[in-house]
């Protein structure tokens, strides 16, 4: 790690009525398209409360890894074990990708400088975007790919999700279920349950990486934000979910893109 990336353990003198509420708009505007919500999470720590790029990233992806570990139980009660089970090539196919991005991504995160590191968030929000906007407004289809292709195809795409995750602290989730629609042909709803699958090993992957280089002392100093904002992004998920079509997409999809826009902008800036 740099000397300019070394992680001071700074902690937020927010109030915690402020930190949880900040959590649970985040969680509902994920909640609204059924995401977490990290890709909006991430600005806010960087903007309001005043985190590093590096420290802010693994925040985010403690947050992350506690939405996802929440999630995976109601997932898999409204996906059954026998749905899964027939796909699990698709699991293992992305995960020996993914799991290889994850360290490389984690690996190029505790070495860039912050000023490399905020402008490289910045370009990924902004394509987080791109990805928000496709993946909610076009028809993904099945790309029918021969056998071999599709097993290579599948590594690829799970070591750029990977890189991703880790460098973002997301689990990955707008990325994922998009690319399982598309190269394996599942349909949405399994799709999201093993895209969960996926992005708790990756996750777990890119915080092993990070723990090597004393990363988690900022997660030390902050437990109780981590903690109180993860609540949030749940109970926030939770109520956005009883929100899905409340406002419609046409709306929604192009106004969450926007809000990622502004962060990436205001993120580049940052010093």
């Amino acid at each position: 790690m740099t000397t300019e990336q070394t992680l001071a353990p700074l902690r937020s003198t927010h109030s915690l009525p402020v930190v949880f509420g900040a959590g649970a708009a985040i969680g509902m505007l994920g909640g609204m398209i059924g995401l977490g919500g990290a890709e909006f999470r991430l600005p806010l720590l960087i903007g309001m409360f005043g985190f590093a790029a590096l420290s802010a990233v693994i925040l985010n992806k403690a947050m992350s890894l506690v939405v996802v570990v929440t999630a995976l139980p109601a997932r898999l009660a409204a996906v059954s074990f026998g749905d899964l089970g027939a796909h699990w090539g698709v699991a293992v196919n992305l995960l020996a990708g993914s799991l290889l991005g994850a360290w490389a991504g984690a690996s190029w995160a505790v070495r860039m400088r912050s000023a490399t590191l905020y402008k490289v968030l910045a370009a990924l929000m902004v394509g987080m975007a791109a990805a928000l906007v496709v993946s909610h407004t076009a028809a993904v289809g099945s790309l029918d790919l021969p056998g071999p292709v599709q097993m290579v195809a599948g590594v690829i795409a799970g070591f750029g999700i990977g890189v991703v995750a880790a460098i973002m602290g997301v689990a990955g989730g707008e990325l994922l279920i998009p690319t399982i629609v598309l190269l394996f042909g599942t349909d949405i709803k399994l799709a999201g349950s093993l895209s969960l699958l996926v992005s708790l090993p990756t996750m777990l992957v890119a915080f092993a990486r990070y723990s090597r280089d004393g990363s988690f002392a900022v997660i030390g100093a902050n437990l109780r934000f981590a903690a109180l904002m993860a609540g949030g992004s749940i109970a926030g998920a939770l109520h956005g979910g009883l929100l899905l079509g409340v406002i419609p997409n046409i709306v929604l999809i192009p106004g969450l893109a926007l809000i990622l826009l502004i962060s990436a902008v205001k993120v580049a800036r940052h010093k």
